[in-house]
């Protein structure tokens, strides 16, 4: 039995629906500025940074899915399991849509390898990015401007927080275009090349030059113990520990500190208890 005419105007309506729905480099900002705003400060216990992941793609699946059905499946799909890191995971949001728009016309993408992609690069993006941005960017900029914090100037604490913000912004708004340009099949090409893991190896050590920089800086230790000799000469311990090595000391509390965090991992307030204490008995004592 062929359509009925009433079906077959609707079935047109859906048609030049999807038609007129490409997207526009608006749309795509737009759903990554949703993104962006929410991805760090609005997670659920059970499944991370699908809330919001899935909120930032509403606008897009509106415009891509004209009947309320679809757009309900899509929504679906979109509040599974995600947790990446905020600005390269901008990458995942672009190949996402990417693959949305490319469903909408009719090429063979299932609900599943939509799924799929995403969860394949959350984790191989996370990785790239705290190498990137938490291990190489933030400590820069926080070496930069801890001098100026010191002396009293309010521009040590919020210059950070401006360039961080404005750094992050220009590199995940590049990234989520990119990946709308580039598609998945790139996407996995580049990130098996070897660019990728030259980039975080060379952030890794620009992080590790950077913390040590700090830590030699900022990290200061001394002794006042001064040891009684013959002839009433004294044995100033300090000294003697600077002529082995300057800063002995420091360096010594930093690699007691990192090897504690390798053994135990980040008991982070263990480890300003224990210092605390430490600082207190030893001046007590007199000995730092």
């Amino acid at each position: 039995m062929s359509e009925s005419t009433p079906d077959i105007m609707q079935h047109e309506l859906v048609e030049r629906a999807r038609q007129s729905s490409a997207l526009t480099k608006g749309d795509i900002t737009k759903a990554w500025f949703i993104y962006w705003l929410g991805a760090e400060v609005s997670s659920s216990y059970e499944r991370l940074q699908s809330l919001i992941f899935c909120a930032s793609m509403t606008p897009i699946i509106k415009k891509l899915y004209p009947e309320k059905e679809e757009r309900a499946e899509a929504l679906k799909r979109h509040l599974n399991f995600f947790n990446t890191e905020q600005t390269f995971g901008a990458v995942i949001q672009g190949v996402a849509i990417a693959m949305e728009e490319q469903k909408t016309r009719g090429e063979p993408i299932s609900d599943a390898s939509i799924t799929g992609i995403k969860t394949g690069l959350m984790g191989p993006l996370a990785g790239i990015g705290d190498s990137v941005i938490w291990a190489a960017v933030m400590p820069l900029l926080i070496a930069i401007f801890i001098p100026f914090a010191a002396k009293g100037s309010a521009f040590g604490g919020i210059l950070p927080l401006v360039l961080y913000t404005g750094i992050t912004l220009a590199v995940s708004y590049g990234l989520v275009h990119k990946g709308y340009t580039l598609g998945r099949d790139s996407i996995i090409t580049l990130l098996q090349g070897g660019r990728i893991k030259e980039l975080i190896y060379g952030a890794n050590v620009l992080g590790l030059i950077m913390m040590g920089a700090l830590s030699a800086s900022y990290v200061k230790i001394t002794s006042p113990l001064k040891i009684s000799a013959l002839e009433g000469s004294e044995i100033v311990v300090q000294q003697i520990l600077d002529s082995i090595a300057p800063g002995l000391l420091p360096l010594a509390a930093v690699f007691s500190i990192y090897f504690y965090l390798t053994k135990k991992g980040p008991r982070y307030t263990t480890i300003l208890l224990s210092v605390v204490v430490i600082s207190v008995v030893c001046s007590l004592l007199g000995v730092l």
